[in-house]
């Protein structure tokens, strides 16, 4: 007994002794990582408790541990949000406008990596790469206040439109039907440059030689993009579209409010929006909290198919 103490107490000390060193040696690593840690701890980890109120009625004099336990076991707000006249329109809107971007919004950073990847000129390159991601940094309220100008009877877009038979009158967002391609092309044209940055990234890790052998078998650009550069960012793609579908709850509801009105609401109102009219402007914060805790499992179921899906077509994904 007295060996196996002993030997375990040694075991302890060269385990402090270690990492004892280790701080001394990356001390300024870790010490990168102390806001990083701070950051989840304050507003990742801490609110967590929060979503306690999700099962009360909470009043903001009582404060949360004081505040009520909601009717029906605590699940009255899910019940109240599963059973409203709101429930299939948004949620239906939610996935429509998450769907579109995936589809449609997924592929174009990759297309637009590859192609900036094959540019050779560097001030060119350079160039490509800024005027791609200067959108991104457009504030939401001016790329909207914009969406609403070009897509006016007398703008550009509706006279685009108007070839293809469409008469509009007033503004295209009037419109229920051009709500989801308006959002779904104007978010890509501002987020497709600065999500090829990672894919342009991914790009240049690929080991050069991989194209030297391609180009001996005999293989042109097409067939070296198609067998080295594709399989090489394959993991990052699978990676981000695993993220992507695990998100698909979560449009924002900034842009969606800036948007719409009371003619295109049928289709433009989404389950964001709708908890900010009910959870922010009436103050029922019990029931924000529910539908939030609502979309955040079902990213999670979301993420947990695609992943389990990703293993058995190409074996490979998040964990």
């Amino acid at each position: 007994m007295e060996r196996k103490t002993a030997s375990v107490t040694t075991r302890k000390l060269s385990w402090i002794t270690i990492l004892q060193r280790d701080f001394k040696a990356n001390g300024g690593a870790y010490l990168l990582a102390v806001p990083v840690i701070a950051y989840f701890i304050l507003f990742a980890y801490k609110p967590l408790f929060g979503a306690i109120i999700a099962f009360k009625d909470f009043s903001r004099r009582r404060g949360i541990w004081g505040s009520p336990w909601a009717d029906n076991f605590g699940f009255e707000h899910f019940i109240d949000f599963f059973t409203s006249v709101y429930f299939e329109r948004t949620l239906r809107n939610t996935l429509t406008i998450s769907l579109a971007n995936i589809l449609f919004g997924f592929p174009l950073p990759i297309i637009l990596a590859l192609l900036i990847n094959e540019i050779h000129n560097k001030k060119y390159k350079r160039l490509v790469q800024t005027v791609s991601y200067m959108p991104y940094f457009i504030s939401t309220v001016v790329v909207c206040s914009m969406i609403t100008l070009f897509t006016d009877e007398k703008a550009f877009v509706a006279e685009i439109v108007g070839w293809f038979g469409m008469d509009v009158t007033g503004n295209l967002l009037n419109y229920e039907k051009a709500f989801l391609p308006i959002y779904t092309i104007s978010t890509i044209w501002q987020s497709t440059g600065w999500n090829s940055i990672i894919y342009l990234a991914a790009l240049s890790s690929i080991d050069m030689e991989l194209y030297e052998a391609a180009r001996i078998d005999g293989a042109n650009r097409w067939k070296q993009t198609l067998h080295v550069t594709i399989p090489g960012i394959s993991s990052t793609i699978i990676l981000l579209l695993i993220l992507a579908v695990g998100n698909a709850m979560n449009v924002g509801y900034e842009k969606v409010i800036l948007l719409y009105n009371d003619l295109n609401r049928n289709s433009a109102d989404v389950i964001s929006s709708y908890v900010y009219r009910r959870g922010i402007e009436q103050a029922d914060f019990s029931f924000g909290t529910a539908v939030g805790l609502f979309n955040s499992v079902i990213n999670f179921a979301f993420v947990v198919t695609a992943n389990k899906i990703s293993h058995k077509v190409t074996g490979a994904g998040l964990w």
